[in-house]
């Protein structure tokens, strides 16, 4: 089932989440590193971190929810695309929580509870991030329909699928195939 929502050829969710997973992982590294070192510029870096990722991470949600919205009733994929969603948005809360609390300190130093509501969003964002994997690699959610290893590139107007409506082998293939 591939996604309607796509930017070069590529569904548009899958290419925004890399920026809150990156700059919220970046935020729990330099966090550690801070209470180790207690490096004064360090807190101010994952605060900015974790407001990018806030927005990047409400970007993606918005993706996300229209390839969910187009996933058919009563299906597996639609309940773990459910779970998927409410979890991530979970864990952006818990990190503009986070933000929040650091914005309200001097310096931006963080809270203990800020620090425990951004580990326990990594933590949580592992599960989703699971869920996330189960949808695409189990469920084929957002995959082209007929895609293989040998499909044209997602810049042609190819579809993955042959002319003859099936997925098209590679000549290798074909041969061993006989």
């Amino acid at each position: 089932m591939q996604s309607k929502n796509k930017l070069f050829g590529h569904p548009v969710h899958p290419l925004l989440i890399v920026i809150p997973l990156g700059l919220f992982v970046a935020t729990m590294i330099i966090d550690t590193v801070y209470l180790f070192t207690l490096n004064s510029l360090l807190p101010a870096v994952s605060f900015f971190n974790i407001a990018i990722g806030v927005l990047g991470g409400l970007l993606a949600a918005l993706f996300g929810f229209l390839d969910w919205s187009v996933i058919p009733l009563n299906t597996r994929a639609k309940s773990i695309g459910a779970w998927h969603g409410i979890g991530n948005v979970v864990v952006v809360v818990m990190f503009a929580l986070s933000w929040w609390l650091r914005s309200t300190s001097v310096n931006f130093e963080p809270t203990q509870t800020a620090l425990v509501l951004s580990y326990s969003a990594i933590v949580l964002g592992v599960v989703t991030a699971w869920m996330g994997g189960e949808l695409v690699f189990r469920l084929n959610v957002g995959v082209d329909d007929g895609a293989h290893l040998n499909a044209s590139s997602s810049l042609s107007d190819t579809p993955a699928r042959n002319r003859a409506g099936r997925a098209s082998m590679g000549n290798k293939q074909a041969r061993a195939k006989r």
